[in-house]
């Protein structure tokens, strides 16, 4: 499955917008890792693989003063200890 497909099923993790062909990999996976359950966030990594979700999250969720991450507190800390010991 690829990961437009994926996104199109789970239409309630992104209902910011109706145009899911166009969202880019780092959006799915900040919104899957935020709002989605856990066999979202399994699903999604069994479709982009463990090492990419790990480095797109680990690349997006770093503060940086030129760009915004939107990844709550919570999802970091956890996803942050999940990806060091998984991927």
């Amino acid at each position: 499955m690829s990961v437009k497909k994926f996104i199109k099923k789970r239409k309630y993790l992104i209902w910011w917008t109706k145009n899911h062909d166009k969202l880019s990999n780092e959006s799915i996976v900040e919104a899957t890792l935020n709002y989605g359950s856990w066999n979202d966030v399994q699903d999604l990594i069994k479709t982009l693989g463990i090492k990419k979700v790990a480095r797109i999250f680990q690349k997006k969720s770093k503060p940086s003063k030129a760009k915004r991450q939107n990844y709550s507190q919570k999802t970091k800390q956890y996803f942050t200890r999940y990806f060091n010991k998984y991927a």
